[in-house]
């Protein structure tokens, strides 16, 4: 088998029917705020209907999936409860709020089984009995070429059980610490970086110095160019993107907050290696995630 690709050209996308920013999650998460608009159902859904065909005029094919339900607040971003490999294995994640942990669904992993090479199933989601959580690609960003996954340990991500779940996928796991301005951990990896095929971007600022030397050892050593983003510029939602492979190359989707934050030379950084392409979902971005926590990127091999 090919070594791994790091940009999917498939995804699978959500597109919630009700949907709020959710209580549950208020707590720990810094990004989230109350959501401003009257509609935020009907925004969202047409958030989403946008990115879907933004994505999806680029060359990406998009699985879009419905919810119908009142339930699951936080079901537009599905790269929290599962993941993909390369090599056939989709791992179930066991998730923080309670109300979060309703978002697995069987039928999408039943359509990714009929469809794709998925040769193994592996449910971590029991282990929040023993109040264990790791949160999918949000806690881990991988580095699917390298076998790298980069988690910033806080209390939706256990370094334990990243440990665990690295040697089910054969990953090395290289877990750090990462703080808000109000010294508060990252609540997810995935607002703090996002690792492309040529480049990272990070807030070294966020990570200890004692950690920093170790990371940007790994990224020259994996030959990764390094983008260093500001703390505003997380707070605008910069580390939240994910490289896709379009029909015409590779692109970097991220929200329309996120490119307006972005300095000139760092968007002619990304240009050089990837398009980038900017969804505007405000209302979604309410609830505390960005355009990367709505994507969740298909890596198994097709049938």
């Amino acid at each position: 088998m090919t070594s791994a690709v790091q940009a999917p050209n498939a995804v699978v996308m959500i597109r919630p029917h009700h949907f709020i920013s959710n209580p549950q999650t208020m707590q720990d998460n810094a990004f989230q705020q109350h959501c401003s608009d009257m509609h935020p159902s009907q925004r969202a859904y047409m958030e989403v209907t946008q990115a879907v065909q933004q994505l999806e005029l680029q060359g990406v094919k998009v699985h879009l999936f419905e919810d119908m339900t009142t339930a699951t607040p936080d079901s537009v971003f599905p790269n929290n409860w599962f993941s993909t490999h390369s090599d056939g294995q989709l791992i179930t994640y066991p998730m923080y709020a309670p109300n979060r942990r309703l978002e697995i669904r069987q039928d999408i992993i039943d359509f990714l089984a009929a469809n794709y090479q998925m040769t193994q199933h592996h449910d971590f989601s029991h282990l929040v009995a023993q109040e264990l959580f790791l949160e999918g690609t949000g806690s881990m960003v991988i580095d699917h070429a390298h076998g790298v996954a980069y988690a910033v340990e806080s209390k939706r991500t256990n370094r334990e059980l990243v440990a665990r779940i690295c040697q089910q996928l054969g990953l090395d796991a290289m877990v750090f610490n990462a703080f808000d301005d109000n010294n508060m951990p990252v609540y997810h990896t995935n607002v703090l970086m996002c690792v492309a095929t040529e480049f990272v971007m990070l807030c070294l600022d966020m990570v200890p110095a004692s950690q920093q030397g170790e990371l940007l050892a790994q990224f020259e050593q994996n030959g990764l160019q390094g983008i260093n983003l500001s703390v505003a510029q997380i707070k605008q939602f910069c580390g939240n993107a994910i490289e896709l492979q379009g029909s015409s190359g590779r692109v970097l989707a991220l929200s329309t907050t996120a490119f307006a934050a972005l300095g000139e030379a760092q968007k002619a950084q990304i240009s050089a290696s990837a398009k980038l392409v900017a969804i505007d979902i405000p209302t979604i971005e309410s609830a505390g995630g960005s355009v990367r926590c709505m994507i969740a990127g298909i890596h198994l091999p097709q049938k």
